[in-house]
């Protein structure tokens, strides 16, 4: 039988508290060390963190670089909209949330997939006839990431692998290999406006393949899949039995002559877990508002897969309460306008950077469609100086004080990545600098001619 020793205040004659000990089964408590405890510190990191690496922090935390003293720094580098001021949010968007706050609805613990209400909020607002919601099919997260690491869990045990995009957004490496989930890597096609290869992508399916991550639009490369090509992919998923992970935060961010598919729309059979959020188009990606929209017609993920979500979401207690409060004023009162507004300036400087680098020897920039981005080609051969896009983009900034990412952050060499949010005088003046570095630094053999360079 179990027995304690307790100290009883104002009895001197019982031991003191550094004394008791705990006898199990009989046996007499022992003043010595208890057995299979290490007499040393032995504290070490845990092997799932030595597994997390982001590698465009390994990248850009490596180049140690000063930008040129003589001019002020332009970083082309951050996906956050919000860095240089000039895209505020909706004014609805800020009401909704002063409204959510006076209610003083919104201090306390929510349920750890958000509360009903707010998940019926989002339901509605992406419900379609091709692909109908319930509140029950939604969890609200701490953000798109939290989403991806969630919808990644529950899809993929360690040992397994999933397909992601190459070039891609370095969140889904850095999240599966911390889980101890191998990464295959598909590729975009730059030529084909970064379309997927989707005979490569089928090669490599295998026996442990547990998702394909799907990307739409696109962080690093600002495109947009037709509906043509989103069956397409849903075709090679459905053959393989394999389900989509859709990271859709980009969602309607398009520009004018392209539409958007939510890929759940050309989806009936194979079900989809599609990871949104607030950050990107409502401009608020530090209020860490996410959501998983679960797409399951044919039942496929049944109740499995939404229990797994549960016990999953339950280990940090949902997201912020206040943010859930104020989803009904921004999902239903937003300005059309706004939306609008936010594009068109995207548009314009998506022009302006493209137009611009084109007309640059040794560059060759890929149209983009929409969400945030540029990527631009580097001929290599034409910069014999620098041994890859790192480099390159080394001396950018220590010549031309230009932050903009190499694209071997996101597993795609010779490429860098151009932001599109900064302030439209800026995205011409880096432009320019990048140019003036070009022409400095390119070497001419058989390749580019002068009239080709100005066109």
């Amino acid at each position: 039988m179990d027995s304690y020793l307790i100290q009883v205040k104002g009895k001197p004659s019982l031991p003191s508290l550094r004394d008791v000990h705990l006898s199990l089964q009989g046996k007499s408590p022992s003043s010595g060390p208890v057995k299979g405890r290490k007499p040393h510190w032995a504290v070490r990191a845990s092997e799932m963190s030595k597994r997390t690496f982001n590698p465009i922090r390994a990248i850009v935390d490596s180049m140690k670089v000063a930008p040129n003293p003589e001019k002020p720094l332009i970083s082309l580098s951050i996906g956050d909209p919000t860095v240089f001021g000039n895209l505020p949010t909706d004014e609805e968007v800020v009401q909704a949330m002063k409204d959510a706050l006076d209610t003083g609805n919104y201090n306390g613990y929510a349920p750890s997939v958000g509360y009903q209400s707010c998940r019926d909020v989002v339901a509605k607002y992406y419900s379609c006839p091709e692909a109908p919601l319930e509140a029950q099919d939604v969890i609200l997260t701490s953000g798109c990431s939290q989403a991806i690491e969630l919808a990644l869990a529950v899809l993929a045990n360690p040992g397994q692998n999933i397909l992601v995009p190459r070039p891609g957004f370095s969140l889904y490496k850095t999240l599966a290999l911390s889980l101890g989930i191998e990464v295959k890597f598909y590729n975009l096609l730059p030529e084909k406006s970064w379309e997927a290869d989707l005979k490569q992508m089928e090669s490599l399916v295998d026996d442990k393949t547990a998702c394909l991550i799907v990307n739409n639009p696109s962080n690093p490369c600002g495109s947009i899949f037709s509906k043509s090509h989103l069956q397409k992919i849903v075709a090679v998923a459905s053959r393989q039995c394999i389900p989509i992970l859709a990271d859709e935060i980009y969602a309607e961010m398009v520009f004018e002559d392209c539409k958007y598919e939510a890929l759940a729309t050309v989806s009936p059979q194979v079900p989809v877990l599609s990871c949104g959020g607030l950050a990107k188009r409502w401009l608020v990606p530090g209020w860490r508002m996410g959501w998983i929209l679960i797409h399951d017609r044919r039942d496929i993920f049944g109740k499995e897969i939404r229990d797994g979500l549960l016990r999953l979401s339950q280990r940090i207690l949902g997201p912020c309460t206040v943010v859930q409060g104020a989803l009904g004023g921004i999902l239903r009162r937003t300005s059309s306008e706004f939306y609008h507004n936010t594009l068109s300036f995207l548009k314009s400087n998506a022009d302006l950077c493209y137009t611009a680098l084109s007309a640059v020897c040794g560059l060759n920039p890929v149209q983009p469609s929409g969400a945030m981005y540029l990527m631009v080609g580097i001929q290599m051969e034409h910069f014999p100086e620098f041994e890859n896009d790192v480099e390159f983009t080394e001396r950018l900034i220590a010549e031309q004080s230009v932050f903009c990412l190499p694209a071997a952050c996101f597993e795609y060499p010779s490429f860098f990545r151009v932001v599109l949010s900064v302030p439209e005088d800026m995205m011409a003046e880096a432009c320019q600098r990048i140019r003036q570095f070009c022409e400095q630094h390119y070497q001419d053999g058989e390749g580019c001619q002068e009239p080709e360079c100005d066109k």
